[in-house]
């Protein structure tokens, strides 16, 4: 099975389960767990007629790095959405588009947590550069608690490229910035939006800067200058999903 993933955690194979089955070969359970949400996979996998298989605690810490909780799925390769997949997604909204760009995201944990956030806050897609970036791997799904596998992740070849044609077919892209005078709060956000979050650290990138419609800070109040990626992402996004509830009639 050297051509397949793991993917661990009861989140994650749960979401495998129940919106990607035929992508999962095998399930593999720790012995002695016969708890409910874990029954819950054993009965998806068996109505999916997925191979379920029992290991000791030991066998399983030898198949992944990483906290398993007792569970893992070994599954085809994840599949990355290319941009025309993001376009047919696109045509086929029947609401204005909200979007989530990571602009050099590199920490997987953070990748996984804007995921995990970006699900909960209803965007549609969300886009990553092909190179300096964190990808799909088993931490992230880990992370994302099931949310890597229902959001799309766009990875682009060149990033601003993509973000200018996104702008042609009428979407605005919104970017943070600590030294951006207005405030989030000051912003509509209730269109076609593209919201960018920059990398840790560096923040956007000069030429990502420079093709945002609009800049924008998160507020603060307290001693410390800045926010972690993935926190500053949910205030960003729950204050999008805000406006637009607010706005419908």
């Amino acid at each position: 099975m050297s051509d397949l993933e793991s993917v661990y955690g009861v989140h994650a194979v749960e979401a495998l389960l129940r919106h990607h089955p035929k992508r999962v070969k095998q399930l593999l359970l720790a012995e002695g767990r016969h708890e409910p949400r874990v029954q819950v996979l054993r009965e998806l996998a068996e109505e999916a007629r997925i191979a379920v298989s029992t290991l000791s605690r030991r066998e399983l810490d030898e198949q992944v790095e990483g906290v398993h909780q007792g569970v893992v799925a070994q599954v085809s390769p994840s599949q990355i959405w290319g941009e025309q997949m993001l376009d047919e997604l696109l045509d086929r909204l029947e609401v204005p588009p909200l979007l989530l760009v990571l602009d050099g995201v590199t920490d997987p944990h953070n990748l996984g947590a804007c995921l995990r956030t970006a699900d909960a806050a209803g965007v549609h897609a969300v886009i990553i550069p092909k190179d300096k970036s964190a990808t799909l791997n088993a931490t992230v799904r880990k992370v994302a608690c099931g949310a890597a596998e229902v959001v799309p992740l766009v990875a682009v070849t060149n990033l601003v490229r993509s973000l200018q044609k996104l702008q042609q077919k009428g979407m605005w892209v919104v970017g943070t910035a600590g030294e951006a005078e207005q405030t989030l709060y000051q912003q509509d956000m209730t269109g076609p939006l593209i919201l960018v979050m920059g990398a840790e650290g560096a923040g956007m990138r000069r030429l990502t800067r420079e093709t945002c419609d609009f800049l924008v800070h998160v507020p603060m109040q307290g001693s410390v200058s800045s926010l972690n990626v993935s926190v500053a992402t949910g205030v960003c996004l729950f204050e999008a999903q805000r406006q637009r509830l607010a706005a419908k009639p």
